[in-house]
């Protein structure tokens, strides 16, 4: 993985959903790290809440942020198998392309740490309204894991051979 130092830096503006039914700001540790790397890397983030695992209010919240001046959000929480987690359900309503690669790659990082329990895991990438959209699992580390074997090269506009940034203005092609 290569970042080429003489291109220039694109800042965006990113926002992060904690889905949850048990944190809140003193406990969301998730949240707070991806809020940090975000920022770390140079990004701009517009937005941060923290939700119920409630599919109607992820759609809602979700859609809400595609209307207004956010390029990416990034969301944690609610992407396990249990009758409570419903992020994925609430994306796929509202989705117009998959990223399948995105959860194929997570899974695989994911793997390496925590073996085959990764398999309960639906991480997920879609486009939706020309905005990107992951959604990550609760744990700190996993969201670790995605946004430094993932996000922090994709979200770089310098990354090379291709990343993320580049093609946000292409998302709403026809």
């Amino acid at each position: 993985m290569k970042t080429d130092s003489t291109i220039k830096f694109i800042p965006v503006n990113i926002a992060v959903l904690t889905i949850s039914d048990t944190r809140n700001d003193s406990t969301d540790t998730s949240g707070k790290i991806l809020v940090d790397k975000i920022k770390e890397l140079g990004h701009v983030v517009v937005s941060k809440k923290i939700l119920k695992d409630d599919k109607e209010q992820i759609k809602k919240t979700i859609l809400g942020w595609c209307d207004e001046a956010v390029d990416i959000i990034i969301s944690t929480g609610g992407t396990g198998l249990t009758g409570r987690d419903t992020t994925i359900e609430a994306l796929d309503e509202i989705k117009d392309k998959d990223i399948p690669g995105f959860g194929e790659i997570f899974r695989m990082l994911s793997y390496k740490t925590i073996g085959t329990s990764t398999i309960q895991s639906r991480a997920q990438g879609i486009i939706c309204k020309g905005k990107y959209i992951f959604a990550l699992p609760g744990s700190s580390g996993a969201v670790t894991d995605a946004w430094e074997g993932i996000l922090k090269f994709q979200l770089d506009s310098r990354f090379q051979p291709c990343n993320f940034i580049n093609i946000i203005p292409r998302l709403k092609e026809k």
